[in-house]
């Protein structure tokens, strides 16, 4: 076993494929698969199950990777410090749902984090991925949240994968619009007050359904519905098209001046925004700098 195919190990668990694994490490998928059975065959074990859905990692795989990880980790350290003479290279990975404060957040936690070296990932992406990155490895923590409408599905889904949520803080729902938006004067809106507008949703792949959605009370018919995957393309579309989302109300003024605000909606309903971690995990030290910036914005 070497160090290669451990990190081949590793990239095929981070793309869930052999195929763009092979493309992301320049070789051909034959031989990516041929050094996979070799580890397998070496350690006695099943580390990925194939199906037509594509591949996936074993319990036991995924014990493993973390062990890959971890040798990987280590082999990068003691080239950094005795064959280049670098200063140690640090990396930290967050998946999140598309929120505001997540990423303002990591920008606070590099800043307070000062070395030169690093590899920083921040991976705003759906909601069923989180959770695969965070069991994978590929991210250290996840960012999501929980509701009673989506709470049941959720829990079995984190526990299905071994993972773990923390509550961070509880927001109430909001909706987000231009400040042009004709319900934009409200003290609060209810969710039939919102139905002849375009709602907008982030789209989440092949796993489309109300339980995996970053907005709440998306089991809600509407007429009107946008789905899009960019969090800029949001903002345009609430400004042009008097669309609307909801979500937490947490969005820093400067970053849209006056022109998006967040208006409460009158329902019975709460988020419970956390991170998920694998279990017996610890955070890391960056992890708990993440952490601590992301509560500043529960209390804001």
């Amino acid at each position: 076993m070497t160090v290669q195919q451990l990190k081949y190990i590793i990239k095929v668990a981070e793309t869930g494929s052999i195929t763009e694994a092979a493309k992301a490490l320049f070789i051909s998928q034959p031989s990516l698969s041929n050094a996979i059975r070799e580890i397998e065959k070496e350690t006695k074990l099943t580390i990925f199950t194939r199906s037509r859905q594509g591949i996936a990692l074993t319990k036991e795989g995924l014990e493993f990777l973390g062990y890959a990880r971890n040798v990987v980790q280590q082999m990068e350290l003691l080239e950094d410090k005795y064959i280049t003479n670098s200063s140690e290279k640090i990396r930290f990975a967050v998946s999140t749902q598309h929120y505001t404060f997540t990423s303002n957040a990591f920008v606070e936690m590099i800043e307070r984090f000062g070395q030169e070296r690093y590899e920083f990932i921040l991976n705003e992406t759906q909601t069923r991925q989180i959770m695969e990155d965070v069991k994978n490895r590929f991210s250290d923590l996840g960012v999501l949240f929980i509701s009673k409408e989506n709470g049941a599905v959720i829990r079995k889904e984190l526990a299905e994968r071994n993972l773990v949520f923390y509550e961070l803080f509880t927001a109430k729902p909001h909706a987000f619009m231009s400040a042009s938006h004709p319900l934009a004067a409200r003290n609060s809106v209810t969710l039939e007050d919102l139905k002849p507008y375009p709602r907008l949703n982030f789209i989440q792949g092949n796993f489309e359904s109300s339980y995996w959605s970053e907005e709440l009370f998306s089991s809600q018919e509407t007429d009107k519905h946008i789905r899009i995957s960019d969090r800029g393309a949001i903002v345009n579309l609430m400004i042009g098209m008097n669309a609307y989302t909801i979500s937490s109300g947490i969005f820093p003024r400067y970053l849209q001046g006056d022109e998006i605000i967040a208006v409460p909606v009158h329902e019975d309903e709460i988020m419970r925004i956390g991170y998920i971690l694998n279990e017996k995990q610890e955070l890391s030290e960056l992890g708990t700098i993440y952490v601590e910036e992301l509560l500043k914005y529960g209390k804001a």
